[in-house]
């Protein structure tokens, strides 16, 4: 018996909180002792939000944003690319339903058309640059 897939709205409001750890080992660029935020996909969905309309952000400057916000050292960049995916999914499956652009995490506003992420979404990269296009950016 196979189980059904979780929609990626469901997805997006996981009742998991976030976390923080510490590094227990060194890792490339982080000494051990370092710790780090574990966000949540409605932490990215929260941020994506906050992007004014026709300005662009990155994922490196959300993770320092957030990694201060919380008081830790680092964010996820794993954890935060995942996420950052089932925010911008999540938009999507709103739009289709009807939802206005204007209500949903604007995650075109940090992913760019030639991103790996944009090549991974549902709407593909042609989607992405419309939406980018569409508020001034570059595709």
């Amino acid at each position: 018996m196979s189980r059904q897939r979780r929609s990626w709205t469901e997805k997006l409001h996981s009742p998991r909180p976030h976390e923080v750890t510490t590094v227990d080992r060194p890792m490339p660029g982080w000494p051990a002792g370092t710790t780090m935020l574990i966000a949540t996909p409605l932490i990215i969905d929260g941020y994506l939000r906050e992007i004014p309309e026709g300005h662009a952000a990155t994922t490196a400057r959300m993770r320092e944003y957030l990694a201060t916000k919380y008081g830790t050292d680092v964010t996820c960049a794993l954890t935060s690319g995942i996420f950052l995916r089932i925010a911008s999914e999540a938009a999507l499956e709103a739009m289709a339903a009807g939802a206005p652009r204007e209500s949903v995490a604007p995650f075109w506003r940090m992913v760019e058309r030639k991103s790996p992420l944009a090549k991974k979404l549902s709407c593909g990269p042609d989607e992405v640059a419309r939406l980018r296009v569409a508020e001034g950016l570059t595709p």
